[in-house]
């Protein structure tokens, strides 16, 4: 290979035994080389010959080259991939057993009881879950029906649906009756009209709060229920339903397993709009927290004199802090931080809030003249966007009385999120920089702390029924189980944790599923529990897949899927609900026919109906999910004996099972005299 005299390509020498002629010093330049020396010169690197193209020429070759390498590296990871999925055992996937069909597409869903209520177009209506009959519609609206809540009040139950206009109403539902009870905050002036955003029940349904915001403002209306005087009302009505007036009759819907017989109509469930109950009783308004400003007091004392009792202490509202300090301290913040602050800002959201109703516990400080009934709700706790404070409001108060906090619990950090258990004796608060606060309400002390690893924040929490892992299997203890909790915590990076706490150890927390890195189509966008199954969680991701993990084992035990011409229609949200009572839960899907129309009437709506049951990998661990109390006080007294009794125990009980079968007995005692032979040849030999 040679190149031009003029080249200006780098050139080595060969090595000493490859030259030809005498030794001699190269050139400084490449100029004097001889001519006859040129073939002997090779490159240091062989693609330095490529710049000697002109621009852009030399410029696109390189971009080409790097497109290349990139697609390359593209395909071998695609490949990788395919080769790790199709080694990797695939969980066994299971259809749905049953299907609701729907003419209009549904926005909302929820379960309670027996019962599936489903908002839609200009109102919601009522299923049965075992065979997808639909019950009732109550469709009078002239908007659809975004938003929908169903509590269970045991016999009865509460129903709130939120339309399009932001107006929620309550239904009250008791054998095959349904009740209008109120608009809560529906106006004739449709300006003036503010939106519910979210509502809450207290557990036994004797108060309800509700979220409004209209105006630029934003409040929470606290009510309590007459559930009593509506069970009077709805059992021995004063009126009488006209006789005259059609019973709206339920609709056929498809089921995989259900006959014909089985889909006719047996119910007489009809909307009693001429029996009127009692409305809600006003209780309170609680607003977001004043902005702390500069105080007017002149000495401590003034702010002392200002303070009543007690009551409130830490809300940071009563201070000795002058304007001239705030602004003295905002001007060392701009100061500090300049380069961060400039540049347009963009306008603060309004604040939110999430609230919660708590049993009486030791942990709330109320006066001693209120007194309520046993096991009653008495509390409200609130915590706000941007708060570090989680305010306790009590609930035994009239109208006249001013709404202020009863008691404060600050943190250290805004409070990002909140939960709850269902049994309301754990509260878990997860602060903005990723510390979790647990709460056992019930005792009224904390069950510990736990930080989240480094660049994990919190998203949702989802509290399990407490269970233990007995010869193998998750099992719910048969008594009451006193403060030991676990529950699993969504991170915003699409992670998975699980928290664990028991009496004074400190909660330890684990990663169940990592954050996706390169495959982000495995993305968790939601989770939720599965109340009949011990240790399970649904799992949904980015790609549309259902997966049903053992938190314990860390592993995935099968996965559910609609049929394939019913993918889900927004995968990263999907609408489903999970049964508290039944081993089920149900998933919509929609399939679309291949027509260029934008109207409804090409799109078959469905609800897909999966029962835990019907599987044969849960078949018996939602019949068999329960520990005895006796194998419970065993267990704890194996723990509690010194470790010599222990196996003197476990001894005992080995030899009175050989007492109970000769045959294996003599196998045994056989293989302990040759095994004790073979210790003595041993023991002789050394």
């Amino acid at each position: 290979m040679s190149f031009p005299r003029g080249s200006q390509t780098q050139k080595i020498r060969h090595p000493i035994g490859t030259r030809k002629g005498p030794l001699e010093v190269p050139p400084p330049t490449e100029k004097d080389w001889p001519k006859d020396d040129e073939e002997d010169n090779v490159l240091v690197d062989p693609d330095e010959e490529l710049d000697s193209l002109p621009q852009p020429y030399r410029m696109i070759n390189k971009l080409v080259n790097l497109l290349f390498d990139q697609s390359w590296e593209t395909i071998e990871e695609r490949n990788a991939l395919r080769e790790a999925e199709s080694s990797q055992i695939q969980p066994t996937v299971f259809p749905p057993l049953g299907e609701i069909q729907l003419n209009k597409m549904p926005n909302c869903m929820a379960v309670s009881q027996d019962y599936v209520f489903i908002g839609g177009a200009k109102g919601f209506a009522i299923y049965n879950i075992y065979n997808a009959k639909q019950i009732y519609a109550w469709e009078k609206l002239k908007v659809d029906v975004t938003s929908i809540w169903a509590t269970d009040l045991g016999n009865e139950i509460l129903i709130a649906p939120v339309d399009e206009m932001g107006v929620i109403r309550l239904f009250y539902f008791y054998k095959e009756g349904l009740y209008l009870v109120k608009a809560i905050n529906e106006v004739d002036d449709t300006s003036k009209q503010t939106t519910c955003i979210k509502m809450e029940v207290s557990q036994g349904g004797d108060f309800a709060a509700f979220l409004l915001q209209g105006a630029g403002d934003i409040w929470l209306d606290v009510y309590k229920l007459p559930k009593e005087t509506w069970l009077k009302k709805v059992e021995n009505p004063q009126l009488t339903s006209n006789p005259k007036k059609k019973v709206r009759q339920l609709q056929l819907n498809t089921l995989g397993l259900t006959s014909a017989d089985q889909l006719e109509m047996d119910t007489n469930a009809c909307f009693k709009g001429d029996i009127k109950l009692s409305l809600p009783v006003y209780v309170m308004k609680i607003k977001p927290p004043k902005p702390v400003t500069g105080t007017t007091f002149k000495s401590p004392l003034e702010v002392f004199a200002k303070i009543k009792d007690c009551y409130g202490l830490g809300s940071g509202q009563n201070h000795f802090i002058k304007d001239s300090q705030w602004e003295q301290q905002a001007e060392i913040f701009q100061a500090s931080y300049k380069k961060y602050l400039d540049g347009e800002w963009e306008e603060e959201p309004l604040s939110t809030a999430t609230f919660y109703f708590l049993l009486p516990s030791c942990l709330f400080a109320m006066p001693t003249e209120v007194k309520g009934p046993t096991g009653m709700t008495c509390v409200l706790g609130i915590h706000w966007t941007r708060s570090h404070n989680f305010f306790l409001y009590s609930l035994n108060r009239t109208l006249k009385d001013k709404a202020d906090p009863e008691g404060v619990w600050p943190c250290a950090a805004p409070i990002a999120v909140s939960q709850l258990s269902c049994s309301s004796s754990y509260l878990l608060l997860a602060c903005e920089d990723g510390v979790l606060t647990l709460w056992d309400l019930a005792k009224g002390f904390p069950l510990g702390i736990a930080a989240l690893p480094q660049g994990c924040f919190c998203q949702s929490i989802h509290f399990l029924k407490y269970f233990l892992v007995h010869k193998g299997q998750n099992m719910y203890p048969e008594g009451p189980v006193k403060s030991q909790m676990k529950c699993v915590v969504l991170c915003t990076d699409a992670s998975l944790h699980l928290l664990e706490a028991s009496g004074t150890q400190g909660p330890t927390i684990s990663v169940l599923v990592e954050r996706p890195v390169k495959h982000l189509d495995k993305t968790i966008c939601a989770v939720a529990p599965v109340p009949a199954l011990p240790g399970m969680v649904l799992i949904f991701s980015k790609n549309g897949s259902v997966c049903l993990m053992d938190v314990a084992k860390r592993e995935i035990i099968c996965a559910f899927a609609p049929p394939g011409a019913f993918p889900l229609e927004v995968p990263w949200k999907p609408m489903f609900a999970v049964s508290p009572d039944h081993p089920c839960f149900l998933l919509r899907g929609d399939y679309s026919h291949e027509t260029e129309s934008t109207d409804d009437a090409g799109i078959q709506y469905s609800v897909f109906y999966f029962n835990f049951e019907a599987c044969p990998l849960l078949e018996n661990i939602s019949k068999n999910c329960t520990i005895p109390q006796r194998d419970l006080d065993n267990m704890a007294l194996l723990q509690a004996l010194p470790l010599e009794k222990r196996c003197d125990r476990f001894l005992q009980k080995s030899y009175r099972k050989l007492e109970k079968n000769p045959e294996k007995e003599q196998e045994h005692w056989s293989r302990l005299q040759r095994y004790s032979l073979l210790l003595q040849r041993q023991s002789f030999k050394k």
